[in-house]
């Protein structure tokens, strides 16, 4: 009897067992090789497959069409300066209104990608953005023009989601890559609007409209294009390799933060702070040359609006090569000298581009002024996907917020160069280059201080026995870690072991410091 009863009592777990078996899902499986994270190892450029590389073209597709929409204006500026009687002061006030509201947005837009993913976050921030961009064909007034450039601007947060996503869908080892190739491209919005704007205005112009009505009914196009972008991300893009944030917070696989801890992660973090600083003189310098560069080229060599517009476009286009090339860069020092490969050739190439801008200034004719914008616009696009070949790694917890810190710096940056340098008519425009290019050699110092416990800084080395695994658990509590919250952040840090560069890994000790403040 006691043998029968055991023998059905086995034979029921395994029934159990078996059902068990059935109605567990089967793991994802993805075209491209991923790591324990599920995140790519290869970033195949001309690829759809599904997480990864559709995650990628959505990415920097959508925010080519915000920087299209934002930058919309510069090219035909000066029919609107002569339709709407605008004044150097008016012209200067809405180029700066047009990065300003990206400062806290792209703050917002870290948050939001933490809390709730980059594919709704982003998506909602482009479809809000977009009434401006249709409402600039009906402006009549200098103020008018100021509030749709400022509500515009808003779109450029895109890049945070942007830079975040990309980070949630590739492997360290490629992170700088994918990060340099999305938002290189859509930076190109930049320069391919300095093309596209003209050519719609002068296409609408031999149909037989006016100019008065050209250029506002050209404005429809970066609108059609930015919500285009937007519904594709809804609908065809996915948060995580193995979901979206939802989802898998719904059957736990996700833990689902609070919006205290993601900030007070990231607001410690000194390391976030300095890069916001750095970004902020190159990014913000790239995003200050789009205002202004058309117009300068115009004003100074008294070339036609066509030749200005080709002119000012080569500088923005030349991040279809410049800024994935610095995530290139960045990768590749990283596989000889770990982090601090990184952080060195940021510094160098972000302090090339300063001595460059200085350059431009100084240049008194069209064609070196051509030549050494064409250098100058390399480096210091390269210098911003150097950047974020770094931010990836600062924090793991706060990752969206990081993002959106040292993006935050780079519209901030943008703001206060063109307050200081390009407002009203205290600085020549040539003078106002010249001085923005030492502010660039002066604000990419600080980089000289970042220090990560476990892979060190530009000159000195790694803490003795200090480990990534402590570093990003340490931005769990100890109840956080008994739940196993932080596994997500051991695995990463499992797969940055190369950012030790070439050197035996040290057994694991922890660390009593946090990421802030070690």
């Amino acid at each position: 009897m006691i043998f029968d009863s055991a023998s059905k009592t086995q034979t029921m777990e395994e029934e159990s067992n078996k059902s068990a078996i059935q109605i567990e899902a089967p793991a994802p499986q993805f075209k491209i090789p991923v790591d324990s994270e599920q995140k790519a190892t290869e970033f195949w450029l001309f690829s759809l497959a599904a997480p990864h590389m559709r995650a990628f073209h959505l990415s920097w597709f959508s925010f080519f069409c915000c920087f299209v929409s934002t930058f919309a204006a510069p090219p035909l500026l000066p029919l609107i300066r002569d339709n709407l009687n605008l004044t150097t002061t008016d012209i200067g006030n809405a180029g700066i209104a047009s990065v300003s509201g990206a400062v806290f947005a792209r703050l917002a837009m870290g948050t939001a990608c933490d809390l709730v993913g980059p594919r709704l976050a982003s998506a909602s921030l482009i479809l809000l953005t977009t009434p401006s961009v249709y409402y600039t064909s009906i402006i009549d007034n200098a103020t008018g023009y100021l509030l749709v450039r400022f509500f515009t601007g808003f779109s450029l947060a895109a890049f945070v989601s942007t830079q975040f996503w990309m980070s949630s869908m590739f492997s360290a080892p490629k992170v700088g890559l994918a990060n340099g190739f999305s938002g290189g491209w859509g930076n190109l919005g930049g320069g391919a609007t300095q093309l596209i704007m003209p050519l719609v205005f002068d296409l609408i112009r031999h149909i037989g409209s006016t100019e008065f009505t050209a250029w506002r009914v050209a404005f429809f196009i970066p609108g059609v294009m930015q919500t285009a972008s937007a519904i594709a991300v809804v609908m065809l893009g996915q948060d995580l390799p193995n979901g979206d944030y939802r989802k898998l917070e719904k059957v736990g696989d996700k833990h689902k933060d609070s919006f205290r801890n993601v900030l007070y992660h990231a607001v410690t973090n000194y390391r976030g702070w300095i890069l916001a600083l750095t970004y902020g003189y190159c990014f913000g310098v790239e995003l200050t040359i789009d205002n202004i560069i058309a117009e300068y080229f115009f004003d100074r060599f008294s070339v036609n609006l066509r030749t200005a517009g080709m002119i000012a476009a080569s500088f923005g286009l030349a991040n279809i090569i410049s800024r994935p090339g610095g995530g290139m860069l960045s990768d590749w020092m990283s596989r000889r000298y770990g982090m601090r490969g990184r952080l060195w050739s940021l510094w160098v190439v972000q302090s090339l581009g300063g001595i460059f801008c200085i350059l431009l200034g100084r240049m008194d004719n069209i064609v070196g002024s051509i030549a050494v914008m064409l250098l100058f616009s390399f480096f210091v696009q390269a210098a911003c996907g150097l950047t974020f070949g770094v931010v990836p790694f600062v924090s793991r917890r706060s990752l969206g917020l990081i993002s959106g810190m040292a993006g935050g710096g780079g519209s901030l940056g943008a703001v206060l160069t063109q307050l200081i340098f390009f407002k009203g008519s205290k600085y020549s425009k040539e003078t106002g280059i010249t001085l923005m290019g030492v502010m660039i050699l002066c604000c990419t110092l600080p980089i000289t201080l970042i220090y990560f416990p476990q892979w060190g800084g530009m000159f000195c080395g790694p803490r003795r026995k200090a480990t990534a695994e402590d570093y990003y658990a340490a931005e769990w509590s100890e109840e956080e870690r008994e739940r196993g919250y932080h596994l997500a952040s051991v695995k990463f840090a499992e797969n940055s072991v190369r950012e030790g560069g070439r050197r035996e890994t040290s057994p694991t000790v922890p660390v009593d410091v946090t990421p802030g403040n070690a």
